[in-house]
């Protein structure tokens, strides 16, 4: 169908043809594209560790580039589609991901994957604004609210799925299937937009913001750079210099300080450049006025905020299970369950006293929730604790964040005008996807450092410094990895790394417990919000960006 055939919205009251339920379809298994290849590799890192000899900040690297780039240009290819058109955007994107899961699958060193994932990045930029717009713009009515309900439900389903298929390709195949498998379902989307998915374009586009979208790179990725490289170069003095080529860091200040000033003057400039844009009457990347509402000031920060502590988790329990516990990916899989499980039961808890409740209270009670469950895995971690405590944290710490994360973004969006609630909605996803981008780089760097200067702490005296320096820098720079094989080398030291290792991932879930701390704090000045059915008949476009966040 062409784009002006498409052009004509579809009637509130006329019923979808069987070709938009198939086009649901189709763009379902986009989104299950994105959800899925997150969440399987976080159980296949470990094995990624082994193959390509991935360094602890490689680790964080392979997680991060992946989501700093879906965070800065979510925005961006929002716009873009919205001018060029929604389903080719789509398509661009599903060719661009499939294609860069190729090379992901195909990757021989630790360098080509993060390359592979930055492109993936990119490629999910494309597809997730544009499933959203896709759906707003053929669905009316009763049918749009099924349209995201099956689109949400789907993105909940595949959170499930994803640690359970990546956990299984890995352990009976290989970790290179869990980017894989990716290409059978691209090309799967590709025949079946083609056929099932009509083109859509905004009547009133918008010309993108390309400074402010360079501005918000520039400050995006220095901040994390600078929180993910810190224990590498040096935060203030030269540790190790930065090496490009043939060229060396040629201070003693390490280049930590400057990434972190590049970061602070990358944000002001690009706060003063939105403002001065908006001044003319201009689009910005932001909408400005809105956070003059306190409601979605306040609320995009406890976003930002719970997201952090939310997310940064995943990164070091898959490690902590495989390589202290010994758990393979199909096991590791099985108990991230938990957490989809939790969330699944907290959806139905929370439609049972949505007439009652508030939804800023459900988000109180959720963050309250992810707290709790953070406290008990961090409790029982040890170097050998039984895998139903473990599960027991991990479904409190779900029914959590399936209190919280959906509702969240409708008290964000209460105070809203309507016409502007899409724009507003991709900035609370935008929010979102940052704290994420922070959680790894944070909750990362406070995992690894907490393993070096612990397992220092416990093998000083008992090995010579020159042994226990090699025996810290081998455990750190593989992840953990390194712990097996040390075991047939030194089974003393294989149990100070493995002790060592439980403790930094107690620390890592008490930090990530206490940024949700700081995020419940946050919802305070929300206000009491109103009970969730009110806020159930908000536009259906800003309700599936609350059951987009990740």
């Amino acid at each position: 169908m062409t784009a002006a055939s498409s052009s004509f919205p579809q009637s509130p009251t006329a019923a979808p043809s069987r070709r938009a339920w198939i086009g649901l379809v189709v763009i379902s298994i986009a989104v299950a594209l994105i959800i899925v290849d997150s969440t399987i590799v976080n159980v296949a890192i470990p094995s990624i560790v082994d193959d390509l000899g991935l360094t602890s900040t490689q680790v964080q690297w392979v997680q991060e580039s992946y989501t700093l780039v879906f965070a800065a240009l979510l925005l961006v290819f929002g716009t873009l589609a919205d001018r060029f058109g929604r389903r080719r955007m789509l398509l661009i994107g599903v060719t661009i991901f499939a294609l860069s899961s190729v090379a992901a699958a195909f990757a021989t060193s630790g360098d080509l994957l993060i390359a592979s994932r930055v492109v993936q990045g990119l490629g999910g930029a494309m597809i997730l604004p544009t499933t959203l717009s896709l759906l707003n713009a053929t669905f009316r009515g009763r049918a749009r609210g099924i349209a995201f309900a099956v689109w949400g439900s789907t993105i909940g389903g595949m959170a499930a799925v994803g640690p359970l298929l990546g956990g299984w390709l890995t352990t009976e195949y290989s970790w290179r299937w869990a980017f894989g498998i990716n290409v059978p379902l691209g090309i799967l989307i590709i025949i079946g937009a083609l056929f099932a998915v009509s083109e859509s374009r905004s009547e009133h586009p918008v010309r993108v913001d390309v400074v402010g979208a360079l501005l918000s790179v520039v400050m995006s990725t220095s901040l994390v750079f600078a929180l993910i490289e810190g224990r590498t170069y040096g935060w203030w003095l030269v540790d190790e210099p930065l090496v490009i080529g043939d060229w060396t860091w040629p201070l003693d200040v390490s280049i930590i300080p400057f990434a972190f000033a590049l970061a602070l003057v990358g944000g002001i400039a690009f706060v003063a450049w939105g403002l001065a844009r908006q001044r003319r009457g201009k689009s910005t990347m932001l909408p400005f006025p809105l956070f003059r509402l306190a409601s979605f000031r306040n609320g995009n920060i406890a976003a930002l905020i719970v997201s952090l502590g939310e997310f940064g988790l995943i990164l070091s329990l898959p490690l902590w299970l495989q390589n202290v516990l010994g758990y393979d990916a199909l096991q590791t899989g099985f108990v991230l369950l938990a957490l989809a499980i939790g969330s699944f039961v907290a959806s139905g808890a929370a439609a049972a006293f949505s007439h009652r409740v508030p939804a800023v209270h459900v988000v109180r009670i959720g963050i309250a929730a992810e707290i709790a469950g953070l406290v008990i895995v961090a409790f029982v971690i040890g170097v050998d604790t039984p895998w139903w405590q473990v599960v027991i944290g991990l479904f409190v710490y779900g029914f959590g964040v399936g209190l919280a994360t959906a509702q969240l973004t409708g008290v964000v969006l209460a105070d809203v005008p309507v016409e502007t609630s899409g724009q507003a909605s991709g900035t609370q996803s935008t929010s979102r996807q940052f704290g994420s981008a922070l959680g790894i780089a944070v909750l990362g760097t406070i995992l690894f450092t907490s393993l070096a200067g612990g397992l220092s702490a416990k093998l000083d005296g008992q090995v010579p410094d020159d042994v226990r320096d090699q025996v810290v820098d081998v455990v750190v720079d593989s992840a953990g990895a390194a712990i097996p094989a040390l075991e047939e080398r030194s089974p003393e030291a294989a149990d100070a790394a493995r002790e060592a290792f439980s403790d930094a991932t107690r620390y890592s879930a008490i930090a990530a417990a206490g940024f949700l701390a700081l995020g419940l704090l946050a919802t305070i000045s929300l206000g009491r919000g109103r009970p969730l059915d009110d806020e159930a008949d908000a536009p259906g476009e800003p309700a599936a960006e609350a059951a987009a966040a990740p």
